[in-house]
């Protein structure tokens, strides 16, 4: 990464894949995310393209204001460590590094349909992922269900996997995904 970033750790010299987190302003609206292979230089505002810009995830405020915290944390101690400027989200478009992004698109995919309870013990197990473990889960569950309404397979495993099994620190997090195919095989 560069840097000249915009959000978080984006430069859009560097490459033009990023995900895009928009953010609305009404309380009832819902927090989309999409993932995004161009940029519009030209405009301060980016103009979504239903053709070409993915949407990865939608949820409601409540979640997103239950996560968004750990987000930016994560996000900003990685940027800060490499020099970075930090990001902030904010009402409106925050652009998103391509491999943060896939990062906060898998805890996304495993809140989406669980009831806020639960949401802490997501964190705790997502926090307990190595970026790069992250980044695997993400690409096998986009692989098979990525699309924002495509929420069986893959993403009901990541649901399971970070919701309802509370791991201790000691317990290596891969056993995660373990008990989560076994339980979709199981079914």
């Amino acid at each position: 990464m560069a840097k000249d970033t915009i959000g978080f750790g984006f430069n859009p010299e560097e490459s033009e894949h990023h995900f895009l987190v928009i953010i609305p302003r009404s309380p009832n609206a819902k927090v989309v995310v999409y993932e995004r292979f161009a940029w519009q230089h030209d405009k301060d505002t980016q103009v979504l393209d239903i053709k070409r810009d993915i949407p990865k995830v939608e949820l409601s405020k409540h979640k997103w204001k239950m996560i968004e915290d750990t987000l930016r944390t994560e996000f900003n101690e990685r940027l800060k460590k490499d020099k970075l400027p930090v990001g902030k989200w904010q009402i409106g478009q925050t652009p998103v590094h391509r491999l943060f992004g896939k990062e906060l698109v898998l805890l996304a995919w495993a809140i989406e349909d669980c009831d806020p309870s639960v949401i802490p013990t997501a964190i705790k197990n997502w926090l307990g992922l190595s970026k790069e473990e992250r980044w695997w889960l993400f690409t096998m569950t986009n692989a098979a269900t990525g699309h924002a309404n495509d929420k069986r397979g893959w993403r009901k495993a990541i649901r399971y996997a970070l919701t309802e099994n509370p791991v201790e620190e000691a317990v290596k997090q891969l056993n995660l995904l373990d008990y989560a195919i076994q339980r979709e095989i199981d079914k």
